[in-house]
């Protein structure tokens, strides 16, 4: 499985949010200057993720965008699967009852993709946007660099 730049860039700007936007929304030209990204594309991100339910915005001159639920409760597996679609690595036709695939009965292959895709989505299930935000954290700390993308 390769990420797009969709679900790499969309995980550096939702940990960026989670970290700057406990008290008060954040404008996306904040994000996309500490991120090093368009406005532009930030603005597509931002929509899916919104539509998601994983982000809010507000409007007006305090507006921004802030998470809509605590990082704690957010997966890089929704924030994947929002930017990404299906996270599978191989999109067998024999793991799907209605796929109607002829040999799905004899095939032992499938099984090694099932358990990979599992394997994917277990991971990603598993780490917490919060877990992430205490990685950047330190890494800002002993870096002395204040960005999630830092380049010295």
């Amino acid at each position: 499985m390769k990420l797009s730049t969709k679900g790499r860039y969309g995980l550096r700007a939702m940990i960026d949010l989670a970290l700057y936007s406990e008290s008060e929304a954040i404008p996306i030209s904040s994000v996309a200057a500490r991120q090093g990204i368009s406005e532009s594309y930030l603005e597509q991100l931002f929509g899916r993720l919104r539509k998601s339910g994983l982000i809010a915005s507000a409007r007006g001159a305090q507006g921004g965008y802030r998470l809509a639920r605590p990082a704690s409760e957010i997966s890089v597996g929704d924030i994947l699967r929002a930017l990404e679609g299906n996270l599978d690595a191989v999109e067998c036709p024999g793991l799907r009852e209605d796929a109607g695939c002829e040999g799905a009965d004899l095939c032992v292959t499938k099984y090694v993709w099932q358990k990979i895709n599992e394997s994917i989505a277990h991971t990603v299930d598993e780490i917490m946007l919060d877990q992430l935000v205490d990685e950047s954290k330190k890494a800002q700390e002993k870096s002395g660099c204040s960005a999630i993308k830092c380049e010295n």
